[in-house]
């Protein structure tokens, strides 16, 4: 434990947002997007590993049977007066591996992460409905989810149920009343504890993750319902979102999801983290789905869907909707990404030069 929190003391030094762990070399740390080697640490031993583990894992008995079972599990780790962590402990080449994610201990306030105002605007306004927050992995769609919730938090007196693998955020009773439960700690799954969820009397319902057909169908049926859902999904753009949801699906079922999809989807907010100009960390880059009109239209006919990216550039002045490129071109002109970065993240590179020299507006 003492080597463990030496190490986690260190990466907090340097601000880091990573710590990977794993047998037979120095232990690294992931700061500012650069992976750092902790020169000051020797190459780690089994040993070391398997009581690294035992600590994260300590009177967590299923979790210790899933990472037998499976070879790999996630959970939280906390450091009491240093830190949380999001864990994922894993086997590789037959010795075990940690990497840790750190979760700030205070939820960030909104306007200090740089997100448009609309996504506030919509989960403020909204009481029931479906909003997702989507992205790559370490794109920050859990601190959105979290400053969001946490508005709510502050602002309004609901009942929100989060279900979570693990819990990364902590979040405390303001004007709202938070139930948090965890997967595998309080609750065998997601969809299980999804049902649970809606005879807990919510108004609010934050799944952490919609990974299987069974958890977005009942996401959407609760979203139908009277509930404000929230949750996440690992997608690349808001079209690739709306694909991957209705593909889980069996094609024989894809039009009745098409439809409550329609009816019940509020947003999506596809987010990436690039390089601010000043060099002082990221800043999220968005593209933004508000469901309208147009938008309900296209996922009621496939030969519309195709037009969902025109639809977001041209439904920005009237609904609020955005495409990344949009969004790349307002933080270049604010001054808060160079020249570079605006190119190397532009879907059409081309277009983006133009734009951004003035030729096009």
């Amino acid at each position: 434990m003492s080597l463990l929190e030496e190490i986690v003391r260190k990466a907090l030094d340097l601000k880091a947002s990573d710590i990977h762990i794993k047998v037979g070399v120095k232990p690294r740390v992931r700061a500012s997007k650069r992976l750092v080697t902790l020169e000051e640490f020797p190459p780690l031993n089994k040993q070391q590993l398997e009581e690294f583990v035992n600590y994260i894992l300590k009177g967590k008995e299923e979790k210790k049977q899933t990472l037998l079972k499976d070879g790999q599990v996630d959970t939280s780790a906390s450091f009491p007066g240093l830190a949380r962590f999001r864990a994922n402990i894993y086997f590789q080449r037959s010795t075990l591996g940690i990497a840790l994610r750190h979760i700030p201990f205070e939820i960030p306030k909104f306007e200090s992460l740089n997100l448009p105002p609309i996504m506030k605007k919509l989960a403020l306004t909204h009481t029931d409905g479906l909003i997702l927050v989507t992205g790559p992995t370490g794109s920050g769609k859990s601190t959105t989810l979290a400053s969001i919730l946490n508005e709510i938090n502050q602002t309004e007196e609901k009942v929100m149920v989060t279900i979570e693998d693990p819990i990364e955020y902590l979040f405390k009773d303001r004007k709202s009343f938070i139930i948090q439960r965890e997967v595998g700690e309080d609750t065998k799954d997601f969809s299980s504890a999804l049902r649970a969820a809606l005879r807990e009397d919510p108004d609010i319902i934050m799944i952490g993750e919609i990974r299987d057909p069974e958890t977005a169908k009942i996401a959407l049926q609760a979203a139908e319902t009277g509930h404000l859902v929230f949750s996440t999904m690992h997608t690349i753009n808001t079209k690739e979102t709306l694909n991957r949801f209705i593909g889980m699906f069996p094609l024989e079922n894809r039009d009745q999801i098409r439809m409550m999809l329609a009816n019940s989807l509020v947003a999506i907010f596809s987010q990436r983290l690039v390089p601010r100009r000043d060099r002082k960390g990221v800043i999220p880059l968005v593209e933004i789905l508000v469901n309208n009109p147009l938008i309900k239209e296209a996922l009621q006919d496939p030969k519309k869907f195709e037009r969902i990216h025109e639809y977001l550039e041209k439904g920005r002045e009237v609904y609020g909707t955005q495409t990344f490129d949009q969004h790349i071109v307002d933080l270049y002109r604010k001054g808060l990404i160079d020249y570079k970065t605006a190119l190397d993240h532009a879907q059409n590179p081309t277009d983006m030069e133009l734009k951004l020299r003035g030729v096009v507006d």
